[in-house]
């Protein structure tokens, strides 16, 4: 009964939230540094859907970053709430390139345009390529971009394998890939589950910047192998990765928490 009614509150929210903040961002998005001030919005929007759902997010490796500078995010995905966790708590402004069907949802798909979002059409190649060009001079200008490698949700919380498209932008701006490992989101809502929520913690470890500076197209695989590797380090062993529970326990003491 906890869960069914917790899963009430979170989807409420969601509607209402998406709607209401959706809406201030499309509106906000006309004014000076309006894509900045839409991605506020955003990170509003996923603070109180995690509030909704009883998820708490615990991040570490904060200090390994520049908040001043463009990167490129690398991160695992696991689910839904990978989004809302990086929005709460990755604390720089940053762009997602994201596949162009979620253009298409009302009220939602107007507000990552107004973000500033980059839509990317994975079943034409040339298209997917022109939207990577994009990326990559809005990365060399000063903005960074978000990626999820494996290009959609793993169904089990392992990590699959990566896409390239990723690694061609990372070569095309020539700017440093941060990986970041999203660990327990998988938990939260699995994938093609009953749609019941499972309130508990997301921890999410932001690596070492890997530079690109000098890569060419024939770097491409060893860019996703180091990245593929960091990334791995911050997930636990159910996930595929290296960090056991003991890691976990002593990382849960004195990180910073939503």
């Amino acid at each position: 009964m906890k869960k069914l009614l917790r899963s009430f509150l979170f989807f409420g929210s969601l509607l209402v939230s998406t709607i209401v903040l959706g809406s201030v961002a499309v509106g906000v998005s006309h004014l000076p540094r309006g894509s900045d001030r839409a991605h506020r919005c955003g990170r509003l929007w996923a603070r109180i859907n995690l509030w909704a759902a009883g998820v708490r997010v615990r991040i570490r490796g904060l200090d390994r970053i520049d908040p001043d500078r463009s990167y490129i995010y690398a991160a695992n995905h696991q689910g839904w709430f990978d989004i809302f966790a990086l929005f709460a708590r990755l604390p720089v402004q940053f762009r997602f390139l994201a596949k162009k069907e979620l253009f298409r949802i009302p009220i939602l798909g107007r507000a990552m345009s107004a973000c500033g979002y980059i839509p990317i059409d994975r079943a034409d190649r040339r298209k997917a390529f022109q939207s990577i060009d994009e990326a990559a001079l809005r990365v060399r200008n000063g903005t960074s971009i978000l990626i999820f490698p494996e290009g959609t949700r793993s169904p089990d919380g392992v990590m699959k394998d990566f896409k390239a498209g990723g690694f061609v932008l990372a070569v095309k701006s020539q700017q440093p890939i941060v990986p970041v490992s999203i660990s327990g989101s998988s938990r939260i809502l699995p994938k093609g589950s009953t749609w019941l929520i499972q309130p508990g913690p997301i921890h999410i470890s932001v690596g070492s910047p890997i530079p690109t500076e000098g890569s060419t197209n024939k770097d491409k695989d060893i860019l996703m192998s180091a990245v593929r590797d960091a990334i791995l380090r911050g997930l636990t062993r159910e996930e595929g990765g290296v960090m056991t529970k003991e890691d976990l326990a002593r990382w849960d003491g004195g990180v910073r928490t939503a």
